[in-house]
């Protein structure tokens, strides 16, 4: 198939949901669901069939409810996988906030193409919107998003104001890191202790590797990050009013991963 992402912008092909998949060919990170394989022009990443969102679904179940007829505030949605994901549950509303602009138009590809019609994506940074937000949602979602921000537990104590329940996924801090990435060694400064409205917490700082190609890079707006450490999570969210949290912390190619699920 011709290169529909060149220079040129029109598309001398038959009208096909897979021209637009292919806008983007070669930056996709995730693949598409099973029962769409004529979309070859995704990434590795099972993102559409995380097994994340159903464990995370059955947390909420068992402290309540579900993502079923939930109105969801998801966090860096990057492709719209787990959005998808949230209304194949049942969801009732998902806003999604993305602030990587070639992400969002993913994003919009994917709710055309597999009819999300109950989402809506938003460009633009996360931040003022939890700070001016006077909504309340039922989950908020933050899939590898508090280890791409220069202060995460802003974050938590934001949503903790707007959400009554929480799922979070990143990675995390551990000795196992460098482990497994010896090379990111150097992208790490010295662990630093931080304040954020009471709350005490180490802060590890990272920054990004030099030279990466925006169209692949699925990291943080400013140059550099801070890492967490999962205890710290969890007391994070307990000290912003999370009453019930069930967390785990399990292995990846980054040393440790950390999921939780937090409600009110």
């Amino acid at each position: 198939m011709k290169d529909i992402a060149s220079k040129n912008p029109f598309v001398d092909l038959p009208p096909s949901p897979v021209n637009a998949v292919e806008l983007f060919a070669g930056e996709w990170a995730s693949h598409f669901p099973t029962g769409f394989p004529e979309f070859k022009g995704g990434g590795s990443a099972g993102l559409f069939e995380d097994p994340r969102i159903h464990w995370a679904n059955d947390r909420l179940r068992a402290l309540g409810s579900g993502f079923a007829e939930a109105e969801v505030l998801e966090l860096g949605p990057l492709e719209g996988g787990h959005t998808y994901m949230f209304s194949q549950l049942g969801a009732r509303e998902i806003v999604a906030l993305e602030a990587n602009g070639r992400a969002f138009l993913k994003c919009l590809v994917t709710k055309e193409v597999l009819g999300i019609e109950r989402a809506r994506f938003l460009l633009g940074n996360a931040l003022p919107f939890l700070r001016e937000n006077q909504r309340m949602f039922d989950v908020g979602v933050a899939c590898a998003f508090l280890n791409h921000m220069l202060q995460p537990v802003e974050v938590i104590e934001l949503l903790a104001r707007s959400c009554r329940a929480v799922v979070l996924w990143n990675v995390v801090f551990s000795p196992a890191l460098f482990e497994k990435q010896p090379a990111l060694k150097p992208t790490f400064g010295p662990p630093q202790r931080s304040i954020w409205k009471g709350f005490e917490h180490t802060l590890h700082p990272h920054t990004y590797t030099a030279g990466f190609d925006y169209r692949t890079f699925w990291g943080g707006m400013a140059s550099s990050c801070c890492w967490m450490e999962s205890t710290d999570i969890v007391a994070a969210l307990k000290h912003f009013g999370y009453t019930h949290v069930t967390w785990s912390e399990d292995d990846c190619v980054f040393g440790k991963a950390f999921s939780a699920v937090a409600v009110r």
